[in-house]
């Protein structure tokens, strides 16, 4: 689909639903009059509408009515209710694009009564910055270029991946929650920085221009991380002395159980 051609409506106007906003916007996929936003809370549709200058509504029906593509970002345990309110007014033209965690593309066809195309995302926070990493899977009825729309409107807001839906909770707990695991390592290598002498703002700059910089590394270059390990850990230097200490800690074996027990959270949501 030409998404210069798309009528967008985005239910739910919380902060991942702001930054998806965004980055269509900037992007010049949908243009402000052919994309509009509902929520229950009237002041945050009047910020999103003096921000943004797209149209805003309290009414649910009204926006599926006019919507050829529906981005649903509520929260999971209000997703119920949601699908009850605007089964009657959806049909199977419609393409239904969920970020609810854990919230599985059954359950939505089973909300609609089977009707909609779905496709299921889970982004992550650094959308606020036009950087998420988001994966897609395709849910019941939806075809190739519904999947290619997906796309195209979420590589607004940084990469995409498409997997299989069985390894979506996978996803929430690895790049989902991800981000939170990366901020507590700057955190630390800050307050490390500092215990050694270094001010709170260098240190902080230093620790997530470091992460950064690792993270281009891996992206750019393709090369697998232990390899790129190898290039910084010179024979009885400093770095391996640091990884060293890591590996007694068994830093690597913490953040795995981490993912792990996000996995099966998100697992525990879509129940």
């Amino acid at each position: 689909m030409d998404l210069q051609n798309l009528q967008l409506g985005i239910i739910g106007g919380g902060a991942m639903a702001e930054n998806i906003l965004k980055g269509v916007l900037s992007a010049g996929f949908v243009s402000e009059d052919r994309l509009t936003v509902s929520d229950c809370h009237a002041q945050r549709l009047t910020y999103l509408k003096e921000t943004f200058r797209v149209p805003t509504t309290l009414d649910n029906h009204e926006l599926v009515k006019t919507s050829d593509t529906i981005l649903i970002a509520v929260k999971p345990q209000n997703m119920k209710g949601l699908l009850k309110d605007i089964n009657q007014v959806v049909d199977d033209k419609k393409l239904i694009l969920s970020i609810a965690a854990g919230i599985t593309c059954q359950t939505i066809s089973e909300g609609l009564s089977g009707k909609g195309r779905i496709i299921r995302i889970m982004p992550n926070i650094a959308a606020k910055v036009l950087e998420s990493a988001s994966a897609l899977c395709l849910g019941p009825a939806a075809s190739p270029e519904d999947l290619e729309t997906a796309k195209q409107l979420f590589e607004a807001i940084g990469k995409t991946v498409v997997v299989d839906e069985e390894l979506m909770d996978a996803v929430t707990g690895l790049s989902g929650s991800g981000p939170a695991y990366i901020f507590l390592i700057v955190d630390a290598l800050a307050d490390a920085g500092v215990r050694s002498g270094l001010s709170r703002r260098t240190a902080l700059q230093l620790a997530a221009q470091t992460c950064f910089g690792a993270a281009q590394l891996i992206l750019q270059t393709g090369e697998l991380p232990a390899k790129l390990k190898d290039q910084v850990t010179s024979p009885g230097g400093t770095t391996i002395a640091g990884i060293h200490v890591l590996e007694k800690k068994a830093v690597r074996g913490a953040i795995m159980d981490a993912v792990e027990a996000a996995v099966k959270r998100s697992k525990e949501l879509g129940t």
